[in-house]
């Protein structure tokens, strides 16, 4: 249960960063919860690579899976963006759990292909569905999604996407149509990897290894600068969306898992305070979580 204070700062936050947000928190040990807007289906975005994280993991649990199994990726056909396999110039041999790396710290969409072709989008549904997250789903790939958002943008490509009315028909944000989830269930799949209810310890490990090893510090990171607490994140991005979701340890062992969508109605690829409020509506659920 929220208390009216702690509902009231979160309000606040967002709307001084100028974003609609939703919000939930857990107590990994407790079940302590903070919530706004909790249940609200929202877009995933690139949060969702966590989900082919656990996916990945799973089946490397049950046998399926080699996760040292070389792959090739060769530069024709790899997913736009900026970062890992996706700006490299030449072809590159590496390892599932390498292509994993590569997906969560930087958030490499061609990875996250690589992956996805692998594991399949099924069964990254049928393990989210094991896990009770019963409204989150995986509909694309990630060259799929940013597929759907050149055709919707039409015949002027990227330069239509600063259009409010242009924005308004993508597919991509659409959480009906599109890749999607709620903060709770986030929170949910967040719970059960660090509580290793998702996968065997030693698989559970690993994946709160990468998710330690993200390099974006400006949003959830950013409303916890203590060298003895440690953030283990995954940011999503789209036009007007900025999301997070990770696990928050402190050293006297409270671990708190923290779900932050957002959206904005200014199209603007920079807006620091959009992601700084993520960082500061995390804080706000986290120190309420660990009030007396």
């Amino acid at each position: 249960m929220t208390d009216t204070a702690t509902a009231g700062r979160l309000h606040a936050a967002f709307a001084d960063a100028g974003v609609t947000g939703w919000l939930h928190a857990m107590d990994i040990d407790s079940g302590a919860q903070v919530g706004a807007g909790a249940d609200q289906p929202v877009c995933t975005a690139s949060v969702h690579k966590v989900c082919v994280l656990v996916t990945l993991h799973e089946l490397a649990a049950a046998g399926e899976i080699d996760l040292t199994e070389q792959v090739e990726c060769p530069p024709a056909g790899r997913t736009p963006g900026p970062t890992g396999l996706a700006a490299m110039l030449d072809p590159v041999r590496l390892s599932l759990r390498d292509a994993a790396l590569l997906m969560m710290s930087v958030s490499d969409n061609t990875a996250a292909d690589l992956l996805l072709r692998r594991v399949g989008l099924d069964a990254v549904n049928r393990t989210t569905a094991r896990l009770g997250l019963t409204r989150t789903r995986a509909v694309y790939g990630f060259a799929e999604m940013l597929g759907t958002m050149r055709e919707d943008a039409g015949p002027t490509g990227a330069r239509a996407l600063t259009d409010p009315h242009v924005i308004t028909r993508l597919r991509a944000l659409d959480p009906a149509r599109t890749n999607r989830s709620t903060p709770r269930d986030m929170t949910r799949l967040l719970s059960a990897l660090w509580r290793d209810e998702a996968c065997p310890s030693e698989y559970g490990a690993a994946m709160r290894r990468v998710m330690g090893l993200q390099v974006w510090p400006h949003r959830l990171a950013s409303g916890f600068p203590f060298d003895d607490v440690h953030v283990a994140g995954k940011t999503g991005t789209l036009p007007t969306l900025r999301n997070e979701v990770g696990v928050v340890e402190y050293p006297d062992g409270g671990r708190y898992a923290v779900a932050v969508f957002t959206r904005t109605a200014n199209p603007a690829a920079t807006l620091p305070a959009a992601d700084a409020v993520i960082g500061t509506a995390a804080r706000i659920a986290v120190d309420a979580l660990r009030a007396p």
